[in-house]
């Protein structure tokens, strides 16, 4: 299997990178159009447990859009192949004084790079 080939572990920056800008700035379409749309994608965040593209939708479409900024500190993207990827990293935000992690799947499918899978959660 090839891991890390360059243009792979390019393109799923590009797609990070998208979703951090849309987190961010509470871009909720770009955030809705970037998970898999389908009932087998999971989200565990800090306070709840959303299972299915449906639950994702509804509570990014209730979150509120203060205090998203954040800084990510040692941000890791691996690639396995041409279709398969993890995005794992670290964020603090000036509003929570615990570190974050957050980790992503990320599948190629036909609508491009989407996350199938992600955990967010704060450092004890």
């Amino acid at each position: 299997m090839d891991i890390d080939l360059p243009e792979i572990v390019a393109e799923v920056e590009a797609a990070f990178a998208r979703y951090e800008t849309a987190l961010v700035t509470n871009d909720v379409a770009v955030l809705d159009e970037l998970f898999w749309n389908d009932p087998r994608t999971v989200r565990y965040g800090a306070t709840e447990n959303l299972y299915g593209y449906d639950e994702i939708q509804a509570f990014r479409a209730g979150r509120s859009p203060k205090g998203l900024a954040r800084t990510l500190r040692r941000t890791r993207i691996t690639t396995f192949g041409r279709d398969f990827a993890t995005a794992m990293t670290l964020f603090e935000r000036d509003t929570v004084a615990r570190i974050g992690r957050q980790s992503q799947t990320w599948v190629r499918t036909e609508a491009g790079w989407q996350i199938v899978a992600a955990h967010v959660s704060l450092a004890e």
